[in-house]
């Protein structure tokens, strides 16, 4: 069957998936996304404006000036899983990216959870992008106008919510549509955020030099070294913050059944979505750093009171009358990363349908656009009842749930990276390159994650984590991961009571390539 035949009869994606266990099309629109667009899309996903003004105030607060220290620490553990990944799509590109490789690492049941994983955490993402966009948007429209009784507006529950859903509606509808729309939009939004960061930069470093800084702090070499960070709690805290202002570059994955050549495109816009964001980053910390310096002063990076959004704070004092342009790349930023934030969960479910993980409607590909309309429109609707609900009980909850991402992110990360090193066990010293890039890189940066998450969990048990609230005397955050995986649980048990032949390997199974060099030998 063609992939336009089997975007025609969506429903039979799923029913028709081999019986042999192997992969197979699911009629997506292929080689419809190059290398650049590929990358565009993965920088959009992370969102490095929105993404890094809130991070870089709490990293000062704990770390000091050695916040470039600890981006380059934190992008280790990115950086290694993203080369197991790249390796398990030069094998296998699938659009089920976690899901379909640790099923063929570990078999059916550690798949369907890694699956689970990657999509509760792009669904709890996207409740929380399409907040942050209704906040800056009323943010946007006050200081254009000059009336901060606008950007009061966003408190409103009823207005708040509303204008939340108009934001999903208008994602949705650009990520049912073809790729080629998706790339096109994407182009404008990210190009806009990345030179509005990079002229923020510059103009801070500028400023700053010539006289004109808050708390001017010469350049230092020293503020990239990570041996000058003082606390082992401070490299957890990189750690950790490497899990937020660098999760999305993996979307680039996803779309590996709609990229001209699958094999290796979608692993190298990964490692140049990575490499692209960890410079950006730099630039900014340091010109931030010399700007502002790191004290609590008013425009101090350690001020608690600009934690929330030190660009809003430091853009007046840096751009003057162009200051609109940071909260409008904030804006672009959380907006744009709505919409690319999709393709990740939309082609996951799609996966796990169309292989039988999953009822058969998940597998449906629109016969015009060639995408998951079904799943995404679910991943949409899902995520939206999350935020309302979230919204009306409490903001704090809605807090509690996106640190509980943090979790979910180690967990199926991890599950990855170390599907990477098992499934290509018998391959590790084939080749120097094989040692490295199949076994060392992915093995540490599995290990790195496991740790996180279990140090995470550990910690979240604590009341006091988080909002402070708590249930029996456990934090609340620790609660949200564990009813995750738990829920995760249950509903994979029941798909193997009503699907059971993808739990057998029937339609997705167990593959542990041999040595090459046994397959040579074989040959001979």
């Amino acid at each position: 069957m063609s992939e336009r035949d089997a975007a025609a009869a969506p429903e039979a994606t799923a029913t028709t998936a081999p019986a042999t266990g192997g992969l197979s099309s699911k009629g997506l629109s292929a080689g419809t996304i190059g290398l650049v667009g590929a990358v565009v899309i993965g920088i959009s996903c992370i969102a490095p404006a929105y993404t890094f003004t809130a991070a870089v105030g709490p990293t000062a607060s704990v770390v000091g000036a050695q916040i470039p220290a600890i981006v380059l620490v934190g992008f280790i553990p990115m950086l290694l899983v993203a080369f197991g990944y790249r390796e398990l799509n030069n094998r296998m590109p699938d659009a089920g990216t976690s899901f379909t490789w640790a099923a063929r690492a570990f078999g059916p049941w550690i798949g369907w959870m890694a699956g689970w994983g990657l999509v509760v955490a792009t669904i709890l993402v996207l409740s929380n992008l399409a907040g942050v966009a209704v906040d800056f948007l009323f943010l946007l429209i006050s200081q254009i106008t000059n009336d901060p009784s606008i950007a009061d507006l966003a408190s409103d529950t009823v207005i708040n919510i509303a204008v939340c859903l108009l934001f999903m509606l208008a994602a949705t509808w650009i990520s049912y549509r073809d790729m080629q729309t998706t790339q096109k939009l994407q182009y404008f939004l990210v190009g806009f955020q990345v030179l509005v960061l990079v002229f923020f930069a510059v103009a801070a470093i500028t400023t700053a030099v010539t006289g004109g800084g808050f708390d001017y702090q010469p350049f230092d070499i020293g503020w990239f070294n990570p041996f000058a960070v003082s606390s082992f709690s401070a490299f957890a805290a990189g750690l950790s913050l490497s899990i937020f202002i660098f999760w999305g570059w993996d979307v680039t994955l996803t779309m590996n059944e709609e990229t001209k050549d699958p094999e290796r495109t979608p692993g190298r816009a990964a490692t140049l979505t990575v490499v692209t964001i960890v410079s950006l980053y730099l630039l900014l910390a340091v010109a931030m750093i010399m700007f502002a310096g790191v004290g609590t002063g008013e425009l101090g990076l350690g001020n608690e009171d600009i934690q929330e959004n030190v660009f809003f704070h430091l853009s007046g004092p840096i751009l003057g009358p162009l200051a609109f342009l940071v909260s409008l790349a904030v804006l672009t930023s959380s907006a744009s990363s709505l919409q690319s934030t999709f393709v990740g969960p939309a082609r996951t479910l799609l996966s796990m349908g169309h292989y039988g993980a999953l009822p058969p409607a998940f597998a449906r590909v629109s016969p015009r656009f060639f995408t998951p309309g079904y799943a995404t429109i679910v991943s949409a609707i899902v995520a939206s009842a999350f935020y309302a609900v979230m919204r009306i009980v409490s903001e704090n909850t809605l807090w509690d749930t996106i640190l509980t991402l943090g979790m979910m992110i180690c967990f199926y990360y991890g599950l990855t990276a170390f599907a990477c090193v098992w499934y290509f066990r018998h391959q590790w010293f084939d080749s120097v390159r094989n040692v490295f890039f199949t076994f060392l890189f992915p093995l540490v940066g599995g290990l790195i994650l496991a740790m996180l998450f279990f140090t995470t969990l550990i910690d979240s048990m604590d009341p006091a984590y988080g909002s402070g609230a708590q249930i029996g005397g456990v934090g609340i955050v620790f609660v949200l991961g564990m009813l995750i995986i738990v829920v995760g649980i249950v509903l994979m048990i029941w798909q193997s009571v009503r699907r059971p032949a993808f739990f057998r390997g029937e339609t997705l199974g167990k593959d542990a390539p041999a040595s090459t060099r046994r397959l040579k030998e074989a040959a001979r």
